[in-house]
């Protein structure tokens, strides 16, 4: 599966932004996606994951209740709505996929990962 995440960019704080990831090459409603995201000197960490048919999902605390993971298969996209947006949510964000049933929250989980798209919250 190759993964493309898209819909970054420059946002004040208290707004809004729209990922997407779309996938090519397999079916992603085969599996299970999640969004991780890594500010600089940081190390990756958990945003969201949902299962392969969108029944259960999971949000990290520190974005809950501002951020929501969603997905269509028949688009074979995963999307992560952002808002109420902090300086602090500035990261590089990723998009990956696992093999499996559940939802998974640990990058180790996760076979296939997007290239990132920067997300930058001015103050």
């Amino acid at each position: 599966v190759q993964l493309q995440a898209s819909g970054g960019g420059l946002v004040q704080a208290g707004g809004s932004l729209g990922l997407s990831c779309a996938a090519s090459g397999r079916t992603l409603g085969r599996y299970a996606a999640g969004w991780f995201r890594q500010a600089p000197g940081s190390e990756r960490e958990f945003v969201a994951a949902i299962n392969w048919i969108g029944g259960m999902r999971n949000t990290a605390d520190s974005v809950k209740g501002r951020f929501t993971i969603s997905r269509d298969n028949a688009k074979n996209t995963v999307y992560l709505q952002m808002n109420s947006l902090k300086p602090e949510d500035t990261a590089v964000y990723y998009c990956a996929a696992a093999d499996g049933s559940g939802f998974y929250t640990t990058a180790r989980s996760y076979i296939y990962w997007g290239q990132g798209t920067q997300v930058t919250v001015s103050s």
